[in-house]
């Protein structure tokens, strides 16, 4: 019999974990135990919640500081019989930590899923090694750019910006992920500009440029809203899996007819993992749940821009969603938020070759314009990796020279 097993933090005045673990693993499972007659014990055996492992951990000053008194600490790990739920992301979910993410003192670290059941959770369709094949890029990080400020424009400008951004060198270009359906840039009319302004640019430059077209609307017209896009051409589609859930996510992945990559984006996920003391952990939601659920690409805040995430999580994050894995495609890790050409350096070290490194007022601030604002990247890129240092690099570069004198990084 299959089961997953949940990795908790919990606190406690007392310390009496041994008592807090086999009441979460009864009270999420078949309720009562010990008063129960011998044949019910039997008959709902494979029911039972499991304490598997109890670690007392230092206490955290800042949590004490917080309730004004001292808590104790500890991470257990509880292992749910997949007897009690069909396998997918809301049972598994409604499972583990349904009823128990509303106590306000516990947050879930980790799900680790037997083999039987990490069957039903094929992940990425095409991942890192599919997405490089689609752009023939496989030395480098990837490029993306975000449109910006485009929310009350036309196709006119859209296309502007778009041609723009592939002239620069960009790998993938996303909508952002607060331009939904309107009718100044419908979505159809954007995948069928988009198709036109990319077919010329690598006419021109020989390199191809991805488009991704948000994915919105009521959720019971989703599936189809994708075919649509992928009939009319689209390259990806961006999707604010957090506004609809993860389920909705692997039905777009794992639908044959929607023949994309999937960006996923982390909209809304801050409500569910931002505490220290309650919620999801980062790594789990942003990169163990959407790897398994089919995201190609995923963005997460960075350690170093305006949204800063704890680098030590950034970087759970990014192991996630590349580690080898049987069966289960790597997904491309996208650090975001406040990303400028001085900060790659830093990315590349911290997340390696197999990332995407995500710029908006990075590229679109530059002091010549967009397309510099994307050479810059493009040029620091390479310096990395011809372990060149970027003050040389910068003496031979105009665009990544002004780059780095507006916001740093020589």
């Amino acid at each position: 019999m299959g089961q997953v097993i949940a990795t908790y933090q919990v606190y406690d005045r007392a310390g009496q974990f041994t008592k807090k673990a086999e009441g979460i693993a009864l009270g999420l499972t078949v309720g009562t135990w010990t008063d129960l007659p011998d044949l019910e014990k039997e008959q709902l055996k494979k029911h039972k919640g499991r304490v598997i492992e109890i670690r007392e951990l230092p206490e955290d000053e800042q949590v004490n500081q917080f309730f004004g008194e001292r808590r104790k600490k500890a991470e257990i790990k509880i292992a749910y019989p997949s007897a009690n739920f069909s396998v997918d992301f809301p049972a598994i979910l409604t499972t583990v930590f349904g009823k128990l993410s509303l106590d306000g003192e516990i947050k879930l670290l980790d799900l680790e899923f037997s083999p039987d059941l990490l069957e039903y959770f094929p992940g990425p369709k095409f991942g890192i090694e599919g997405i490089r094949k689609k752009l023939g890029v496989y030395d480098r990080p990837l490029l993306m750019s975000i449109f910006k400020s485009v929310l009350g424009r036309d196709l006119s400008y859209f296309a502007e910006q778009l041609r723009a951004q592939a002239l620069g060198g960009v790998d993938l270009v996303k909508d952002d992920e607060i331009l939904f359906d309107n009718p100044m840039t419908p979505f159809t009319s954007r995948i069928l500009v988009a198709k036109e302004v990319l077919q010329k640019t690598e006419e021109e430059t020989g390199e191809k440029t991805l488009y991704a077209v948000n994915l919105t609307g009521p959720t019971f017209e989703l599936l189809e809203k994708a075919k649509q896009a992928v009939e009319l051409g689209a390259d990806a589609i961006l999707f604010n899996v957090f506004a609809y859930g993860l389920d909705v996510l692997q039905a777009l992945a794992e639908d044959p007819e929607i023949s994309v990559p999937i960006l996923a984006h982390p909209a809304v996920s801050g409500a569910l993992t931002s505490s220290r003391l309650y919620g999801i952990h980062h790594a789990l939601l942003l990169g163990k749940f959407l790897r398994l659920a089919g995201a190609d690409l995923v963005l997460f805040p960075s350690p170093y821009g305006s949204v800063a995430l704890e680098k030590e999580t950034a970087l759970a994050i990014g192991k996630e969603l590349t580690r080898p894995q049987d069966g289960i495609k790597r997904a491309f890790p996208v650090p975001s938020a406040g990303i400028h050409p001085g900060l790659v350096p830093k990315l590349i070290e911290d997340f390696g070759v197999d990332s995407v490194i995500n710029a908006g007022g990075g590229i679109h601030g530059h002091p010549d314009g967009t397309i510099a604002g994307g050479k810059a990247f493009r040029q620091v890129i390479d310096s990395v990796l011809n372990r060149e240092s970027i003050e040389e690099t910068a003496a031979k570069h105009k665009e990544l020279d002004r780059a780095l004198a507006l916001w740093g990084g020589k």
